[in-house]
């Protein structure tokens, strides 16, 4: 052979096995079936985390033969093995892209990632998602065995060089390899997509000039350290060429010589935009939870409070109606009282505790509703889109229709004020269905949901303020202007009604609220209000025997100066148990009203079914200043909000008959 000829055969020798080395360093498992279903290219990786035996993967092993070893073990659940693998077998020969997460039988999740590779087959990435960043283990335990492989395929070099490409290109993630003088010698074309560079001429492509002098000002020294030696990883923001902002995982595994000096350095960079994102939504759950668990303790106690406070003002008020203190003194105390129990309410919604009035609600006919109401609340000069899916599945949902129009109608009215006179506002709503993969961090259920967006081109929000949009009292506007309640409300309704909320922002690019509301079934056709229902009218006087229920003896004698006006006689229970026991041997008794949240042991919930149940009361009605989770779904008790009036009472009384 020509000595030039061995010089090109050696330099492409050379290039398969850094090609090579860089596919067994990756710590995801990599595999490819030709058109056949036979085997023509794997990693080490596949078959660790597979865990199928090595001598199992031979270049052209066959594809069957993985999922029969796989099915027989019970890789798949119960069922006729052969069946699995049949059906298994004609999935695979469609050739689809496709992902899907498995948990193999040892606990451990795999992702998995598949591509086709045209005219080639179909390559196959294998994550393990429990445990990150082994390639430097990796590496060490593979070193030795890369000159091996080198040697048997020298003759199908030239060809396994083109395979390992189209491979590397298939791979969704940037591979690179560079020198100890920092020139690129191999770019995948994923450098292309995200940096459109020449990956056909790497040793003139500039990191710097790609990433911009400020995101290279910060890898550099981790560059270095890499080239001195040290395997590192590190987690960064960029700007693709198309302007996307990406967070990326960059990890850097140097290259040394048989004498052990450094020649080289491979670059593995993965986009964890959704990561991060995912991260950030977990995150922010679990502080807005338990916000709402200590937001609940103390609006049951205020609630509490308020009602003594009111109910004692509103008293007084009707006793002395000509004295003329009341102007100065008393009905001040009784509005501000009244505006804290309105404040107390919002925080009950951020919480999760106020009862919802929860039904089949049809989303497109209510979108239509809140643009109607809004659009004499906006600049003519303003835009306001709306977007409903009018396809084949309906967009229903359950929930109380009255707390969604405000929440949406807060929305609007939030993008307003960020959008400006001229800007434009889009009111979207579509079915969809979610993965687990896209519930997880929305702490939802994969399946069928109701999506719900609000989306405006406005000034946006820095990271700042998104981390603290949905805290209560946490507000952008200027003093005065609300009490920053408002998207506190609407993230614990949503939340309440077994939805969730996102929010996407950044400065100047506008801003998008995203609302996602398990489906329902359509009402029934029939479902027409009652007529019969009661008007809510007082009863008259000499109503009958009352039995009060609350462990709170300032807020008992509020309410039973309210039973008595609307002409009832009063008996009072301080808890649960004292309450069961008045209703078995105290005949007559026409109305139970009672707490919901009572120490003891024994809540207002047991009293109530116990006096349903047993005929002990032809009147349930309960009340809280704050409700443990959504009652509404649970009983059909008329349900009253600490502090109400007298005429609220009167009207629950009506429906609980």
């Amino acid at each position: 052979m020509q000595p030039g000829k061995v010089a090109g055969v050696i330099r492409t020798l050379e290039r398969y096995l850094t090609l090579q080395a860089g596919l067994d360093l990756l710590d995801q498992g990599l595999s490819i079936f030709d058109a056949d279903l036979r085997l023509v290219a794997w990693n080490r990786a596949y078959v660790r985390l597979l865990g199928f035996p090595d001598e199992m993967a031979y270049m052209g092993a066959p594809f069957e033969s993985f999922i029969g070893f796989n099915a027989r073990r019970g890789e798949y659940g119960p069922g006729d093995p052969q069946q699995l693998v049949a059906e298994r077998i004609a999935a695979a020969r469609h050739f689809a892209p496709h992902q899907i997460e498995r948990v193999r039988p040892d606990g451990r999740v795999l992702l998995i990632r598949g591509e086709p590779v045209p005219g080639h087959g179909f390559v196959t990435l294998y994550s393990d998602v429990t445990e990150q960043r082994r390639a430097e283990q990796i590496i060490r335990r593979h070193n030795a065995e890369l000159e091996d492989r080198v040697a048997a395929r020298t003759a199908e070099l030239q060809h396994s060089e083109e395979r390992v490409r189209l491979i590397m290109d298939s791979i969704p993630a940037l591979v690179a390899y560079f020198d100890h003088r920092r020139v690129y010698r191999y770019l995948n074309r994923g450098y292309h997509d995200w940096f459109c560079v020449d990956t056909s001429r790497p040793e003139a492509v500039s990191a710097k000039a790609f990433l911009g002098d400020a995101v290279y000002a910060m890898v550099k020294p981790q560059v270095l350290r890499a080239l001195a030696g040290e395997t590192q990883s590190l987690e960064y923001e960029l700007q693709t060429c198309d302007a996307r902002r990406l967070w990326v995982r960059t990890s850097l595994v140097p290259q040394r010589s048989a004498e052990g000096r450094v020649v080289g350095c491979f670059e593995l960079t993965f986009d964890i935009t959704q990561e991060r994102r995912s991260q950030a939504l977990l995150a922010r759950a679990q502080k807005l939870d338990s916000l709402g668990r200590l937001t609940g303790g103390l609006a049951h106690d205020f609630n509490n409070i308020l009602t003594v406070v009111i109910g004692n003002l509103a008293a007084l008020a009707e006793a002395r109606p000509s004295d003329p203190a009341l102007d100065d003194y008393v009905h001040p105390a009784l509005d501000a009282a009244r505006r804290g129990a309105e404040l107390v309410r919002g925080l009950l919604m951020f919480a999760r505790r106020q009862p919802l009035q929860a039904a089949a609600v049809h989303v497109g006919a209510l979108v239509d509703t809140v643009a109607r109401l809004v659009r004499r609340s906006l600049p003519e000069t303003l835009r306001l889109d709306i977007d409903v899916d009018v396809g084949e599945l309906p967009l229903w949902t359950w929930i109380d229709a009255t707390l969604l129009e405000q929440a949406l109608v807060n929305l609007v009215l939030n993008a307003r004020d960020a959008t400006g006179p001229d800007g434009r506002i889009v009111l979207r709503a579509r079915r969809v269905r979610i993965d687990a993969a896209e519930a997880a961090p929305l702490q939802l259920s994969a399946g069928d949901c109701v999506r719900i967006e609000v989306e405006d081109d406005g000034s946006g929000m820095d990271a700042d303020t998104l981390a603290h949009l949905f805290d209560p009292f946490f507000t952008t506007k200027q003093p005065g202007s609300g009490t920053g309640l408002g998207m506190a409300v609407v993230y614990g309704f949503v939340k309440q009604s077994g939805g969730a909320i996102d929010v996407r922002s950044a400065p100047g690019r506008g801003t998008t609220v995203s609302v996602w509301l398990p489906a329902a079934e359509p009402a029934p056709a029939d479902g027409a209000a009652d007529s019969t229902r009661p008007t809510g009218r007082p009863p008259a006087a000499s109503m009958g025997l009352a039995l009060l229920v609350d462990d709170d003896a300032q807020v008992r004698r509020v309410i039973r100066r309210s039973l008595l006006e609307l002409g009832y006689s009063v008996l009072e229970a301080d808890g649960g148990a004292d309450a069961l026991s008045l209703l078995e041997h105290t005949p007559d008794i026409v109305l139970l009203l009672s707490d919901v949240v009572m120490g003891g042991g024994v809540d207002g919930l047991a009293v109530a079914r116990a006096a349903r149940e047993g005929g002990r009361a032809r009147a349930v009605v309960l009340m809280s200043g704050y409700a443990p989770g959504d009652l509404s779904r649970q009983v059909d008790f008329p349900m009253l909000t600490k502090p109400f009036s007298t005429a609220q009472l009167a009207q629950a009384i009506e429906e609980g008959r």
